[in-house]
């Protein structure tokens, strides 16, 4: 016998919630974008033309479909005729991979994701799934949609405009002191410059109009061939002037997208060219892609932003004024790894906006292995005498104050006291104390502003209280990346330009907190329905358990306490 089979049959529920449940991802994302202030959504409403899909539904879609490793538009669309769950949450309406593509890239994507972000923090407020006392930043390259071989480098744009400009320079000597040009040398700079070429160029036309003139009035056919020979290399030269000339106008517009940045990608001109760990070729080969800042607690992303530099040193400070005007305060611990710590950093996060970093230096893990402490050569191991202003080597030689040393870092200046010894001529460790490389007596740099901050972040590290902080960094942003890449598959963006990436992976984020919210929300779940029916069947017994012998009978009482 067969269990009951019918597909021409209409069957109930009619509602497709009710085969979901509370806890699934699809109902999870539509009370995250019903909670969203419906005055949000009127941006985007148009009074003219045909009606629009509503936001809510693109948004519910799209965030569905991130959570599923869907990126393409098309797979969305497809999506739409297939996932029960898609064509719930869309109420059987079906938008073109277009209008998705536009939707998720809109200007006013922006504003929808800040109240995403924003409400979902409170509702992990709300259930206490989150503490408010710090929160942990790093950073991951995620490739961008762009050629891998569409390079731009800095230097070399920098390269080949010197070489132009040397070029033309020659070429103008050249004309002039064959008193070609003469007549405009009164019109320019003293030096020649590449916005000259113009005057050559004109200057050459002349010339060779002239010649051309002189050509066809001459009968005399050496005469003509030798005007003709005179004309070609005039001719050849305004070629080059000319070749020149453009070359540098597209130089100057590569350096104006450049900017500050070494190099970009010609397909995306917002990528930089930056070392991923995906080196498949294993040659430590360059990719354009984009910097990904994000803050977390308990592997929940809270903010995050898209940056063209390679490194995280200086991403932090512009990254906490994003998450300032996401959440209008800082938490009181700001967690990150050594590739943050630097001397401005602190004193910005230290002096500025009063919080505590737990951000190691670059030396801190060195620093606490035993070889490094009991290194004698070492001069962290050096004694100071504070008196003197002068430290003392292995030998028992002083190494007094000399000099002040200042070295610029980007915009700051670095300002390092600078010890020397006058005795390591004719010292026996020399050898050991020196390397071979450094000439002269031994140097101590000391930047006694950073030397502090290094005493600070040692000292909180070291706290019992602090230092558990620190000690939850790997295991609560360091697996968010993972998730998104390795669980995800988000790998590489769909979009170009730094306004649409940055939309792109908020949405790619969001997914991954979304999911996280399933598996953690659904135990919440569980134990508040298990907690209710606890307290309900108490409220049951305390009720009808007291006049049980009186109005039920024995065997009732069983069936209960079963």
């Amino acid at each position: 016998m067969y269990k009951n089979y019918n597909t021409n049959q209409l069957i109930l529920p009619l509602d497709t919630r009710i085969l979901f449940g509370d806890k699934d991802l699809c109902a999870i994302i539509h009370d995250l974008v019903e909670s969203i202030p419906e005055s949000q959504y009127s941006k985007y409403y148009n009074s003219r033309g045909a009606s629009s899909y509503h936001p809510k539904m693109m948004l519910k879609i799209i965030l569905y479909s991130y959570t599923q490793s869907v990126f393409s538009g098309r797979r969305i669309e497809a999506s739409l005729n297939d996932s029960i769950r898609m064509m719930w949450l869309s109420q059987e309406q079906k938008p073109s991979y277009r209008t998705i593509n536009r939707f998720r890239v809109h200007p006013v994507m922006d504003d929808l994701l800040k109240n995403l972000y924003t409400n979902f923090r409170a509702q992990l407020t709300e259930n206490n799934l989150i503490d408010e006392d710090a929160i942990f930043i790093d950073g991951t390259k995620i490739e961008a949609n762009a050629n891998k071989y569409s390079f731009v480098w800095k230097k070399t744009v920098l390269n080949n405009q010197s070489k132009a400009v040397t070029r033309a320079r020659l070429i103008y000597e050249d004309l002039y002191e064959n008193e070609i040009i003469q007549e405009i040398k009164n019109e320019m700079d003293e030096e020649f410059n590449i916005d000259d070429t113009p005057y050559v160029d004109e200057a050459l036309t002349e010339k060779i109009e002239d010649l051309t003139h002189k050509m066809e009035q001459s009968d005399d056919s050496e005469e003509r061939k030798s005007i003709r020979k005179e004309r070609t290399s005039l001719k050849a030269g305004q070629k080059e002037i000319r070749a020149i000339f453009e070359r540098n106008k597209k130089y100057e517009g590569q350096l104006k997208i450049l900017g500050e940045r070494n190099s970009y990608s010609k397909t995306d001109h917002d990528a930089v060219f930056m070392r991923m760990k995906d080196d498949h070729m294993r040659n430590g080969q360059l990719k354009a892609g984009y910097n990904i800042q994000i803050a977390t607690n308990n592997q929940f992303v809270l903010a995050y932003d898209v940056f063209p530099n390679p490194t995280d040193t200086k991403t932090l400070i512009p990254f906490l004024n994003t998450y300032k005007a996401l959440y209008h305060k800082f938490p009181q611990h700001i967690v990150a790894d050594a590739g943050y710590g630097s001397e401005s950093n602190y004193e910005i996060l230290i002096d500025d906006l009063q919080v505590i970093p737990l951000i190691p230096f670059n030396m801190y893990v060195k620093e606490q292995s035993p070889g490094y402490r009991k290194d004698r050569f070492n001069t962290f191991n050096w004694k100071y005498h504070e008196l003197e202003d002068a430290f003392i080597c292995p030998q028992n030689h002083p190494l007094p104050f000399k000099d002040y040393s200042v070295r610029k870092n980007g915009d700051k200046e670095q300002v390092s006291k600078v010890y020397q010894c006058d005795m390591c001529q004719e010292c026996p460790l020399k050898t050991q104390c020196i390397s071979a490389q450094a000439a002269g007596n031994k140097k101590i740099f000391r930047n006694n502003n950073l030397e502090y901050f290094k005493e600070y972040t040692r000292q909180k590290l070291s706290d019992q209280e602090t230092g558990n902080i620190y000690a939850r960094r790997k295991i609560d942003v360091e697996p968010v990346f993972g998730y998104l890449k390795a669980i995800l598959g988000f790998t590489r963006m769909s979009v170009r330009g730094t306004a649409k990436v940055k939309k792109e992976i908020g949405i790619a984020l969001m997914a991954v907190n979304i999911r996280k919210m399933a598996a953690v929300g659904g135990q919440i779940i569980c134990k508040n329905h298990k907690k209710t029916k606890k307290m309900l069947k108490s409220h049951f017994l305390r009720l009808f358990l007291l006049p049980r012998t009186i109005y039920v009978p024995d065997s009732f009482y069983l069936l209960i306490k079963l």
